[in-house]
């Protein structure tokens, strides 16, 4: 068997996307030009939203959403205690209080119960994480909060994912997406907020040119916080190809699945959900043996992601015991549309020594 190193992933791209890069290269416009609006009317198409405004990073996608919502010092945003920081910190970058709550340990999904828990008068807005790809009970959480509480998605794994039919990105008033390398859709940096409200995409519009209103003005101070035509050139090819990168991936998780789901806790969407397959993270208990132990045969495994409360910026809140067993246990394994049959056996095998009797 191929003893090769296995990464964690690996972007599929190839002619068609270095093609894309070049054209733009060869005009000359490498930033503010067409292509970013031709990238952007795709990601709108494939979402079904009306607007769709593409920004550097889904870190300033939320930040962005979160201001235009106009969310600032002394409003409360209630985050999942089990998220990638960018969440959280979008939040304290407006000056806002991030309020953490706990999650179920088996989704890795915010507890609609802990949300209704803490929402005050202070509270503005809940961002509800798609975590990993895995759509979150829409209905469930539209119950948990009054109706003047904003739903803002953290779609950044969820690109292609759909709630009982609806594409994440289109639950909420605005939708939050990534292209960072190991998302399904990359542009190797890159975000865009999602949205059916002219004003909301607007306000974002504005902010992300420093400020620049179509008026030529600048009302307040914005930042740059543009996707240039170079890297928007990688995601149009990208987004045409999004239901094959997406059925490579659930083909990926069916030979994981199939393997591993008398073993370990394995990825399940709910039924009637469709999963965006951003990774493929299992849970058992001896997760940080099966890490090390991965990496030294040259498997390049990662830990899910972070309980916030365990980190010094957010470690005044808690205790959250559904985070810490998903922080504990949670493992991605080699996870892309690239990943052959071949590595998830190797991948398999390496982990079976690790699970528990």
């Amino acid at each position: 068997m191929n003893d090769a190193p296995i990464r964690l992933a690996r972007p599929d791209v190839g002619e068609a996307e270095l093609a894309a890069v070049a054209e733009v290269i060869a005009t000359g416009q490498l930033t503010m030009g067409t292509v970013v609006e031709e990238f952007e009317r795709s990601l709108a198409s494939a979402v079904g939203t009306s607007h769709a405004a593409a920004v550097s990073s889904g870190t300033a996608a939320l930040h962005l959403a979160l201001l235009a919502l106009e969310i600032g010092p002394g409003d409360e945003v209630i985050v999942p205690a089990y998220t990638f920081p960018a969440t959280a910190n979008a939040v304290r970058l407006c000056g806002a209080t991030a309020v953490l709550v706990d999650v179920d340990p088996d989704t890795f999904l915010a507890d609609a119960g802990a949300i209704a828990a803490a929402v005050t008068e202070r509270t503005r807005a809940v961002v509800a994480v798609h975590l990993f790809g895995r759509p979150v009970q829409w209905v469930e959480l539209q119950t948990a909060v009054p109706q003047e509480v904003v739903l803002l998605e953290d779609a950044a794994a969820a690109l292609g994912a759909r709630y009982r039919g609806t594409p994440c990105g289109a639950l909420g008033v605005a939708g939050c997406l990534s292209f960072h390398p190991r998302k399904i859709v990359t542009t190797g940096e890159g975000g865009a907020v999602t949205t059916d409200e002219e004003s909301l995409d607007q306000a974002i519009r504005t902010l992300r040119h420093h400020g620049w209103t179509r008026s030529g003005d600048m009302p307040r101070p914005g930042f740059n916080y543009r996707l240039p035509d170079v890297l928007c050139a990688l995601g149009v090819p990208q987004v045409a190809r999004l239901e094959e990168l997406l059925r490579a991936r659930e083909q990926v998780a069916g030979w994981y699945t199939e393997r591993l789901e008398e073993l370990v806790l394995v990825p399940r969407a709910v039924e009637g959900d469709r999963h965006g397959w951003q990774a493929y993270v299992v849970q058992l208990d001896r997760r940080d043996e099966a890490l090390a132990g991965l990496r030294e045969v040259g498997i390049e495994a990662q830990i899910g992601t972070y309980a916030l409360h365990r980190l010094e910026a957010y470690s005044s809140q808690g205790p959250f015991p559904g985070a810490d067993r998903a922080f504990e246990r949670a493992l991605a394994l080699p996870f892309s549309a690239t990943t052959t049959e071949e590595q998830v056996d190797r991948v398999c095998q390496g982990l079976t020594r690790y699970v528990s009797e």
